[in-house]
């Protein structure tokens, strides 16, 4: 299902399972292939380390930024397509390490939530990961609810440890 008008989509991109920064590349050049976004741009990757549990490796990250005229309904499913392409299996564990991780971070100024997905993505106001990569395609973005991506980043919680890492 697609709407007239074109938005803005930004998806989050993470690995820390084998060879994290080739799997990164990979997922950019999935996305890029897909047909119902135009227009791709890909931050740099940065590392860092786990979100939840400390005791696996460190994660490398990066934004993409495009346009849709899709729902998220139906990205959310095209990005699942491609994690499960690259060996992603969801066995319930919450932030433990992964070959891919895709999230949809935010679809123009949609706000949703319900069963199946809740854009903006939960709690990315606050990580770094996420937003430092992100301020590098889109730093002036209005993320609904919350303010700009760079005003975001600005006021994140520590993580200083966030850094630019050497792409795959």
């Amino acid at each position: 299902m697609t709407s007239s008008r074109w938005r803005p989509i930004y998806v989050g991109i993470g690995s820390n399972l084998e060879q994290p920064a080739v799997q990164v590349s990979r997922a950019m050049q999935a996305l890029a292939q897909l047909a119902e976004v135009v227009g791709w741009m890909f931050s740099r990757c940065y590392t860092s380390p786990p979100m939840g549990p400390q005791d696996q490796p460190a994660f490398v990250n990066a934004v993409a930024g495009g346009l849709t005229q899709a729902t998220a309904e139906t990205l959310l499913n095209a990005l699942q397509r491609i994690e499960q392409a690259a060996g992603r299996t969801r066995d319930g564990q919450r932030w433990g390490p992964r070959i891919l991780d895709l999230d949809l971070l935010a679809l123009g100024q949609t706000r949703q939530q319900d069963a199946m997905i809740t854009v903006p993505h939960p709690g990315i106001g606050e990580r770094r990961f996420v937003l430092a990569p992100w301020s590098e395609i889109a730093p002036e973005f209005e993320i609904p609810g919350l303010g700009t991506v760079a005003r975001c980043l600005i006021s994140a919680p520590g993580q200083a440890d966030v850094i630019e890492t050497a792409a795959a």
